[in-house]
This record gives structure tokens, sequence and C-alpha cells, in this order.
């Protein structure tokens, strides 16, 4: 699945749930999710962080976005329900996956 707008983020939270969290690429993120002005990251954030389940982006290097985006890497360094992955082998790992 991608996150191209705000109607995706229901049929993501809905998929996290058949797999005790969800993992998304930087290719399957739109531009408008790097753009943090349009909500979208934000929305995202919010209702996985409502319905308490487990969100792992990997964006291998989050310094080609703006200023802005990589504070918000950085302060999801260590939560407990999002964070960000320079690789998916680690991602998995988070989420309590094999291979």
């Amino acid at each position: 699945m991608k996150l191209l707008g705000r109607e995706d983020i229901r049929p993501l939270l809905e998929e996290s749930f058949a797999s005790s969290g969800l993992l998304l690429h930087e290719r399957e993120l739109g531009a408008e999710f790097f753009n943090l002005r349009s909500g979208i990251a934000g929305e995202l954030f919010q209702l996985f962080e409502n319905y308490g389940q487990k969100l792992a982006l990997v964006v291998p290097d989050p310094r080609i976005y703006s200023k802005h985006f990589l504070d918000l890497v950085a302060e999801h360094r260590n939560h407990s329900r999002i964070r960000f992955f320079g690789d998916e082998k680690k991602a998995r790992a988070w989420l309590g996956r094999s291979g």
C-alpha cells in the first residue's frame, strides 16, 4: 500500500492490525508526506498513536528533505510507536518480524 493522500491513512491503519504494525518504505510515501505543512504525516502519526499501533518508516537518507523533516525523524528516534529506520532489516526487527 501507499500513502499518497489523506484517503490512504485509514486503510493503512486497518492493514496494520492484520500484521501487528506497519512498515512503509520511502518509495511508498507520497511527496505530501515529506511536506510537513500538508499535515499528512501528523495525521498518520496521530491515528497510529491513538490506536496503539506500531509504524516503521524506512527512509535511508532523511537529510535530503527539509530541516523540519529531519527534526521529526530525530524526535521519533526512540518513540514507542512510530520510528524511522535507515534500512528494512532494522525496521522489521523493531516490529518483531523476521526476513
